[in-house]
């Protein structure tokens, strides 16, 4: 089945509000079994939920790129850290570090990554829906919804169980 980018931001648009407000009283209520939720809709959506067939994060988002992914990354790459940051890295508005240009520089056409064993935190942790503290990542998950197929098949499953 092949992933449409189009059709997932359209199905994000029109549940948009649902989600935004679905989310903010996620974070407000803290329900105590969140984590426990989250994570196994993570790892039941991560059952039918292909990256290599979609690679919409690495085609339209970058991730932040801390200075320990910057040192894994040059030495991966056999080059000085100065000449990661020079050649693939600019500071964004918030002061950090991101890729220059989408896609990532490092995907390959067939959607792997041409540095897969040194990618960073942002990536490997993608798209975090399994991380504890769900209700700290509220905002950014929902606006994963509109990149990632599984940050939104992981939200429209926790509304049943606690959008009540």
């Amino acid at each position: 089945m092949e992933f449409d980018p189009k059709k997932l931001d359209q199905e994000a648009r029109n549940k948009a509000k649902e989600n935004k407000s679905f989310l903010a009283k996620l974070k407000k209520k803290r329900p105590k079994n969140l984590d426990d939720e989250a994570q196994r809709l993570h790892q039941e959506v991560f059952e039918y939920t292909d990256c290599l067939q979609c690679a919409n994060c690495c085609k339209s988002i970058s991730p932040i790129i801390l200075d320990r992914d910057v040192d894994r990354l040059a030495n991966h790459l056999r080059m000085k850290p100065k000449q990661l940051i020079e050649q693939y890295l600019l500071l964004d508005d918030d002061g950090d570090y991101i890729f220059k240009e989408t896609p990532c520089p490092f995907l390959m056409a067939d959607n792997y990554c041409m540095v897969y064993e040194s990618r960073p935190k942002a990536c490997r942790e993608y798209p975090h829906t399994d991380r504890k503290r769900f209700y700290q990542i509220t905002t950014l998950t929902y606006k994963n919804t509109f990149v990632c197929p599984a940050a939104f098949d992981v939200v429209e499953g926790l509304k049943p169980i606690f959008d009540k």
